[in-house]
């Protein structure tokens, strides 16, 4: 490997281990050849989001064009020119040598450009919409270079999980979220429990959420939950190899909304985090865990050491 392509992989890993604590733990439990290609795949869409949600201060014309650009640098390089950048080489070689669909490059990039000027989605349909493109794929682009007995049953599963994990943050980020102008809760929901977005930023304001947002966040809690249940038997269908690192995420993941549901659905008290402690004892069951053993969906009910 070159030592361009090297430094792109390195990029890449720096981006994981910094801002995706719970991914980058569970990624270490994978075999090492392996590792740089999730690293590379989690560096992308991490740029892109920071294109997205970073350059808050310039002109929403100026981030669509900085958005634009890099997306034509990496259209360009799938079609075969030399990139200049710090880590598109190593996302281009990690699509080249898994030949993951670049269709779901074009989604992701699409939902990436919804996020500057789509600020709330009437109903779960319009969300599901954007969240095909923010995160079914992402499970459909990590499943070649996980590996499966069964590629064609593993892939609802693994589309379910992307939604699973982005639900969980949506959940989990609200008053973050809000501060970007942004809501991802569908305004059917909000309208379900008479709230409105202006109950949600005097929630965020006063640092404390009211019982009918409490009822709403427990809602969409149980919503990510199906989303988990449906996920579950894919992690089973995956290489033996990479069945740790899965599994580990799906419990840590799942366990954020254990903590939310500890914190009685109040998302704006405190950003709920799963304790490192924990993160580490999820890791070392999921090492000594057999491969082919089911996992367990996450709920307020399987909350260990409460």
């Amino acid at each position: 490997m070159d030592v361009d392509l090297t430094a792109a992989y390195d990029r890449c890993r720096e981006l994981h281990r910094r801002h995706g604590r719970t991914y980058y733990l569970a990624t270490r439990l994978l075999p090492a050849w392996k590792r740089r290609h999730v690293h590379a795949l989690y560096g992308f869409t991490r740029y892109a989001d920071e294109i997205v949600d970073r350059t808050e201060d310039l002109p929403p014309a100026e981030r669509a064009a900085r958005l634009d650009d890099w997306s034509a640098r990496f259209l360009a390089g799938l079609g075969g020119a030399q990139v200049d950048d710090p880590l598109l080489p190593a996302v281009l070689h990690t699509i080249a040598v898994f030949d993951l669909d670049r269709a779901d490059f074009a989604s992701f990039l699409r939902s990436m450009a919804m996020d500057l000027t789509v600020t709330a989605y009437p109903t779960y349909d319009d969300l599901l919409d954007y969240m095909e493109g923010s995160a079914a794929v992402i499970g459909t682009m990590m499943l070649p270079i996980l590996g499966s007995s069964d590629p064609a049953a593993a892939r609802e599963p693994a589309r379910q999980l992307g939604l699973a994990f982005q639900l969980t943050n949506f959940i989990r980020d609200v008053a973050e979220d809000l501060a970007r102008g942004r809501t991802y809760l569908p305004d059917e929901d909000l309208a379900k429990f008479d709230v409105t977005r202006d109950d949600l930023f005097a929630a965020a304001a006063r640092g404390r959420a009211t019982p009918r947002i409490r009822d709403l966040v427990e809602y969409e809690v149980s919503r990510a939950q199906t989303h988990y249940e449906a996920a579950a038997p894919g992690v089973t269908l995956l290489a033996p190899a990479s069945q740790a690192c899965m599994r580990t995420a799906y419990a840590l993941y799942g366990g954020i909304l254990d903590e939310v549901a500890a914190q009685g659905y109040d998302v704006f008290t405190r950003r709920a985090l799963v304790p490192r402690r924990r993160r580490m004892a999820v890791a070392g069951r999921a090492l000594l865990t057999p491969a082919g053993t089911p996992v367990v969906v996450p709920g307020p009910a399987q909350m260990p050491g409460r």
